[in-house]
């Protein structure tokens, strides 16, 4: 937990303890495991920087009988630095300094930290073990001057967060400072949720071999003893990988889990439309919180289907959450009488459409001031990306669960937690996508095909292709002309946006930080 610096020292000495009594002689834990990862500009304050201290002089004096490796903050002058601090025998017998300060994604860490320049190696059981931190691994040289200052062992304390994919590139990075060293190495890693980001642990261990021979689960908190011969790591448990839609499931579950917890929320409240969307926040809702934890609101409107309706009291009824059905109509129709000597004869468009979504996060708004449930959003990435959504309204809440999910994603994403136990309604995933704010819409009226839209948003968003590189790949000109269009204008829409899960190496958040008053042709 960020900033909980006495908690998380608790929990360090108390896997110590843990650990001896299993027979290990070296804990390792995480990057920053003394003040929780990122601090953000926390580092920037002196109070915060000098309890970082006291607690670590405290921590050392209350471990006994094990080596600990520690990661925390260490001042030194005016100089911040990213550190890691080798405990033994009530003290400390020596500070790690990490080189390599990424500052890209969703990483500021020059912002607060100086670099350190030489390698820490110090002597365990006989083995020299070499000591680096996160993105020290990512590149070739802090490693070799681990290696030639005399490591057979290197060990990475690590706050990696998840992205698509991200366990592959882990893995493919430290098989090169393998093959660069021929030293085994440590990979331990941060897990649980902080604001936005996901830390899905998953540590692991290969020997000089590069094969390996331990791999924790990931997404949960894990003590794992390792044998050695030497400095030759022995093999134990490997845990499969999981496929993307269970990894994307389980990051999405445990960052709604750790904000609505680590935050003080009681549970959450959330508009359930009988949509796909609404229904897989709620799925993962109750996945995260327990059922009792979770209010599912259905406001209905004149536009609104019968099928809207059954699917959200079937599936509220399944899952066995507190369910409302509040109809809004009364009150819009009082909007429209109040309005109606400004608005005169003007005919029916987005303003009033985007009055009933604004109702219903009032309505919303209202049951989470009363009760305390903080409220989640349902929309996803390819709606946030173009604007399909309101501000005010749909947008109205505490956390975006799938702010960072492409629609194509969210319909695998339902047909991979039904197959672990049937809780989304078919007819829900089958259904033509609508906001029903209108007679007989649909998404498609206002959007291309979501294959379509979502292809072209991730050229766009995350891999930074221009309008002629995207047409290139097989689009459209006019769709790409439209989407990037929709997606530059909505740029003050994400900003007002609450803060929700990256799932993606480029999601609208930290890691995409575009002006909102721009005039550039893309």
């Amino acid at each position: 937990m960020v900033g909980d610096i006495a908690g998380n020292a608790a929990q360090i000495v108390s896997q110590a303890k843990l650990a001896k009594a299993q027979g290990a002689t070296l804990l390792i834990t995480p990057e920053l495991s003394l003040c929780g990862y990122p601090p953000e500009d926390l580092l920037l304050r002196d109070d915060f920087l000098n309890a970082c201290e006291q607690s670590l002089k405290k921590l050392s004096q209350e471990i006994q009988g094990i080596t600990v490796i520690v990661g925390h903050p260490h001042q030194v002058g005016d100089a911040c630095f990213n550190a890691a601090s080798v405990i033994e025998s009530g003290k400390i017998l020596a500070t790690y300094h990490k080189h390599a300060l990424p500052n890209y994604s969703v990483f500021d860490e020059k912002r607060y930290f100086a670099s350190g320049t030489t390698p820490l190696v110090f002597k365990h059981q006989g083995v020299d073990i070499g000591v680096l931190i996160c993105a020290d691994v990512w590149e070739p040289a802090p490693a070799i001057l681990a290696k030639e200052a005399g490591a057979s062992l290197l060990i990475s304390l690590n706050a990696s967060p998840f992205h698509l994919e991200k366990h592959h590139t882990r893995l493919d990075k430290l098989r090169d400072r393998v093959a660069e060293t021929n030293l085994p190495i440590i990979y331990a890693n941060m897990v649980g949720g902080q604001d936005e980001l996901v830390f899905d642990g998953g540590s692991f261990v290969l020997n000089s071999a590069a094969e390996i021979t331990h791999h924790l689960p990931a997404f949960a908190t894990a003590l794992e003893i390792i044998s050695f011969k030497g400095a030759e790591p022995q093999i134990g448990n490997v845990t499969p990988h999981l496929s993307l839609e269970a990894s994307v499931y389980q990051a999405l579950t445990l960052g709604l889990r750790d904000y609505v917890r680590k935050n003080g929320f009681p549970g959450v409240v959330l508009g359930l439309s009988g949509g796909i969307d609404s229904a897989l926040t709620l799925a993962i809702a109750v996945d995260a919180l327990g059922a009792k934890n979770v209010h599912a609101v259905m406001m209905p409107s004149e536009f609104t289907a019968d099928i809207s309706v059954n699917g959200a009291r079937e599936m509220a009824q399944i899952l066995s959450v507190k369910y409302s059905e509040i109809a809004i109509k009364p009150m819009y129709e009082a909007y429209e009488i109040a309005l109606k000597p400004e608005f005169g004869d003007l005919p029916f468009d987005a303003t009033e459409e985007n009055l009933q979504a604004r109702i219903r996060g009032m309505l919303l708004m209202a049951l989470s001031n009363k009760f305390g449930s903080i409220v989640v959003t349902t929309g996803n990435k390819s709606e946030m990306a173009v604007g399909y959504c309101t501000l005010y309204g749909d947008m109205a809440g505490g956390f975006a669960l799938l702010k960072d999910v492409p629609k194509t994603l969210v319909y695998k994403l339902c047909n991979y937690r039904n197959n672990l136990s049937h809780v989304i309604p078919q007819r829900i995933i089958t259904r033509p996508p609508s906001a029903e704010l209108r007679a007989n819409q649909l998404d498609q009226d206002s959007l291309p095909p979501y294959d379509i839209l979502d292809g072209i948003i991730e050229a766009y968003v995350e891999d930074d292709l221009g309008r002629e590189d995207i047409v290139n790949l097989g689009y459209q000109v006019a769709d790409v002309n439209r989407v990037i269009k929709l997606i530059d204008r909505n740029e003050y829409k994400r900003r007002q946006a609450p803060v929700g899960v990256r799932i993606t190496d480029r999601g609208f958040g930290k890691d995409r930080r575009y002006p909102i008053t721009v005039k550039f042709n893309f």
